[in-house]
């Protein structure tokens, strides 16, 4: 029986993949009550503050957890079915997220500058672009424009996988929402990488993938609650950021053998895969900056908090904006084929100014609550007197 059940999965990539995310899940599942129980003892946790959309202590070392099972579901894979198509990108991913693990681990405990997180985060980025020549260099038409000077592409690729990782940070801060946007991207990514034969990479989608499974178990817990903290955070984003550019590029390629997955469209796709973190930072960006303020200063404008201010659930807010990403994306997945990647571009743009005019419809709302609130108030303290 365990024979019959091995020599499945040794000629079936479908349950290599399964395997791979159990492993992956497993992994994260038994270690996280770990980090937790450690967290309490040395007193490593997230004390609630005037940003903060939780009232309690919270232990933060949950991307420590995500960064080894995701390690882990994908070695031993590769250990049982190596898979080399990818070449260098997977070993030199894989040295950027152990960087960034170091870097994460650090600023969860004693918090860094924002200069040096910046500066390994380029480090990190420019290893792989520059050695896996993993580049935004074609616009796919856009505007007429395909390919684009070696040089502008580096720069344009080094800017895209910094910002991406910083909006990734940036959305979390409600429980499972970056999990859940990380787990909707990898899981396409993966779907796709995996149909077009690239398992290496279907590989390292399913490990991500089972990693933010087992945690997002916890992260939604009320009793055994984790953060995935900037650890977390920051090898989430780098790996979607990868993720999404190896798609652009992968299509590229693959369109040209006129294979039946390939995608025209995929960069706009990889916007609107990861359409909540990307219009959420724009926006905030963009408020901050017409309030004359730093647009890195921290504040409570973000869709997440403007939610949870008008009285949604963590739940409720993460259903929510993970149920936007899966309607927008399989909108433009199925429509694909009917506009040009300019077209969709203006669509895109047309999206972001109704974002732009629903998020300021609810934050009015929000104020005006807090007014009604601070009214009842004097009121009350009034009769009593």
């Amino acid at each position: 029986m365990i024979q019959n059940i091995l020599d499945l999965m040794n000629q079936n990539r479908l349950f290599q993949i399964g395997f791979t995310l159990i492993v992956s899940y497993f992994v994260a599942n038994t270690s996280i009550p770990v980090i937790i129980t450690i967290s309490r003892l040395k007193n490593l946790m997230d004390v609630p503050g005037g940003r903060s959309s939780h009232d309690r202590k919270t232990p933060t070392l949950g991307g420590v957890a995500i960064f080894a099972s995701i390690l882990i579901g994908y070695f031993i894979s590769q250990g049982l079915w190596p898979s080399r198509e990818a070449g260098a990108i997977i070993n030199l991913t894989i040295v950027a997220i152990v960087i960034l693990f170091f870097l994460g681990v650090k600023d969860d405990i004693l918090v860094l500058s924002p200069a040096k997180k910046m500066v390994l985060q380029i480090a990190s980025s420019a290893l792989v672009i520059v050695g896996s020549d993993l580049r935004i260099g074609n616009m796919f038409g856009i505007f007429n424009i395909y390919e684009i000077n070696y040089w502008v592409s580096i720069i344009i690729t080094i800017f895209v996988f910094i910002a991406l990782i910083n909006a990734m940070n940036l959305i979390d801060g409600i429980d499972g929402l970056a999990g859940g946007i990380g787990l909707i991207a990898s899981f396409i990514f993966g779907i796709w990488f995996f149909l077009n034969e690239f398992y290496s990479l279907s590989f390292l989608s399913a490990s991500v993938c089972g990693a933010l499974i087992g945690f997002l178990r916890f992260n939604f817990s009320k009793t055994n609650k984790i953060f995935m903290g900037d650890t977390g955070s920051l090898i989430l984003g780098f790996l979607l950021t990868m993720f999404a550019i190896k798609y652009i590029n992968l299509n590229q390629a693959v369109n040209q053998n006129g294979t039946v997955y390939a995608f025209g469209s995929a960069p706009v796709i990889a916007v609107v895969v990861l359409i909540i973190p990307i219009f959420d930072t724009l926006r905030v960006f963009l408020v901050r900056i017409l309030n004359k303020k730093s647009p890195f200063e921290g504040d409570r404008n973000h869709l997440h908090h403007i939610l949870i201010d008008l009285g949604f659930s963590h739940k409720m807010a993460t259903f929510l904006l993970c149920t936007v990403t899966l309607i927008l994306a399989g909108s433009f997945m199925y429509f694909r084929k009917i506009f040009t990647n300019t077209e969709s571009l203006f669509v895109l743009i047309a999206l972001f100014v109704i974002y732009l005019a629903v998020c300021y419809y609810l934050k009015n709302l929000v104020s005006s609550r807090d007014i009604d609130s601070e009214i009842e108030e004097i009121k009350a303290t009034t009769l009593q007197n």
